[in-house]
């Protein structure tokens, strides 16, 4: 894992294991605090309370098993086999409990895979995508709020709106990077309630819904709730706005350099120094500003006809553009696209596994940072041969197997070469594919050039980004130009 036995840091294991030792010796009011117990610039909390009370939790097993692994101060960067061991169980067992049913349950719900074989294959794809074991396992990250996030969905799609309601409160009060779903969701529910009427029951609904939310909140957050100075002092810690557009992670340890980010403001500074000619309070606003627009027409489809086909789309298309636009941006976010892309796996195959493969190529420099090559260069071909076998991609590239019937009609007429349109999206994939492969090769194997050493961590970065604006334009046109609105009992 990255970072491991390198003092001062140590790498995100530390980050974790860090939580653990403050959270059990720590009063709860200490938490976010910086104090001479805890030197919030020795990874100190910057998740919500959720994530503090999970680390609580681990490490109260943990005190059990060995003390040492949480001794206050003494346990810095403490990273002995059998504690290794532990950690990866926690998340395998976070794993088992959360994020695996939920996919498993998701998959036997689909209308369009009601056998028992073409679900346990759905599952299996989804399950097998590289990038979140990657960064699960070798990273060192818990799937917890990608899995209740997933409940949400789940929930949403039997009618259980107070259920999904509470799931995707609890996601966001995991972590605070949930917002890229936030829209979506709150879209989606505000448009069933408009549907229902705002006079009649979709009032009765909304007032629910919104009775529900402000409990779950209340709940995670009441041991900071009798101080309005710890609830402002956990959001400073959440939101640190003043670090600027780049500075998605606190800390610049000479093993991990945030800025090589395969969104538009990172590759945009390939050419354009925007941290030297723009404020950071002017990057936060133009930041919130494109971010904001690009969302937009998707949230106003959603709003104006809720169904849950427009909102998995929607949770795809919204999650790529704050992406790709927002402030903050760590390389791993790309998971929160990447879980709504493997919902839609089933609909649009080849879309989803050309974007799967994507998004794990573009977080190779951090991997090779990670030293998971090997793992990278096995899981990914691996995915690859499961949906070739799976779902036959190759032979899904029309415009009605792409979902852009709708849209090829509406152009008729004006573009001549749309009947060729799948020899061309064939062809662009392979062509994507080997671009990847010579990269991956290249940024394994071949040393860079002396007077560019970030050369190729900024050609994944910029390559990555190219591939993720034009997902975000597809995406886009799916959800405006689609018609379909399926119904609500089932996950459609």
């Amino acid at each position: 894992f990255l970072g491991a036995g390198k003092p001062p840091m140590y790498g995100d294991y530390e980050a974790q294991r860090h939580w653990q030792e403050i959270t059990y010796n720590l009063p709860i009011r200490q938490w976010y605090f910086n104090t001479s117990d805890n030197n919030l610039q020795y990874w100190g909390l910057d998740y919500p309370p959720l994530t503090a009370y999970h680390s609580f939790v681990c490490a109260y097993i943990a005190k059990l098993i060995n003390p040492d692994w949480v001794a206050l101060h003494t346990s810095r960067g403490y990273e002995s086999q059998p504690h290794k061991l532990f950690m990866r169980t926690t998340v395998f067992v976070a794993d088992l409990l959360v994020y695996i049913p939920a996919v498993i349950l998701y998959c036997f719900s689909l209308k369009e895979t009601s056998a028992k074989k073409k679900a346990s294959t759905c599952a299996l794809c989804i399950l097998l995508y590289p990038g979140l074991i990657l960064i699960d396992h070798g990273h060192f990250q818990y799937p917890l709020s990608l899995g209740l996030a997933l409940w949400a969905v789940l929930c949403l799609s039997h009618d259980w709106d107070l259920l999904g309601s509470v799931a995707f409160c609890l996601a966001l009060n995991y972590k605070q990077m949930e917002l890229y779903h936030s829209l979506p969701f709150f879209c989606y529910l505000l448009g069933k309630c408009f549907k229902k009427g705002l006079k009649g029951k979709g009032l009765v609904l909304l007032v629910k819904l919104a009775g529900t939310v402000l409990l779950s909140f209340a709940a995670c957050w009441l041991p900071f709730g009798t101080d309005v100075e710890q609830i402002m002092q956990v959001l400073r810690r959440l939101f640190p706005i003043d670090r600027g557009l780049f500075e998605a992670c606190m800390f610049s340890s000479p093993t991990h350099c945030p800025d090589k980010v395969a969104n538009i403001w990172c590759s945009l500074s390939v050419l354009i120094k925007i941290k030297n000619v723009i404020s950071p309070r002017t990057q936060l606003k133009l930041s919130f500003a494109v971010t904001f627009l690009s969302l937009l027409p998707a949230c106003i489809k959603l709003t104006v006809q809720p169904s849950l086909r427009a909102l998995k789309f929607a949770l795809v298309s919204c999650a790529l553009s704050f992406f790709l636009f927002s402030f903050q941006v760590h390389e791993k976010s790309i998971l929160l696209v990447s879980v709504p892309v493997c919902l839609v796996i089933n609909e649009i195959p080849f879309m989803a596994t050309w974007f799967l493969l994507v998004s794990t190529f573009s977080l190779l420099p951090l991997l090779l940072k990670d030293g998971l090559l090997l793992p990278y260069a096995v899981t990914t071909p691996a995915f690859l041969a499961v949906c070739l076998a799976s779902f036959s991609i190759l032979e899904k590239t029309s415009a009605e197997d792409l979902h852009l019937k709708a849209f090829s009609l509406s152009l008729k007429g004006y573009v001549s070469w749309f009947k060729s349109f799948p020899r061309i999206v064939k062809s662009l994939f392979l062509l994507s594919l080997a671009l990847m492969g010579a990269l991956s090769v290249l940024s394994a194997a071949a040393p860079p050039p002396q007077r560019l050493p970030d050369l190729f961590p900024l050609a994944v970065a910029v390559v990555s980004c190219l591939h993720f604006l034009l997902f975000l334009v597809y995406f886009n046109v799916v959800i405006l130009w689609d018609s379909k609105n399926r119904g609500q009992k089932k996950i459609s």
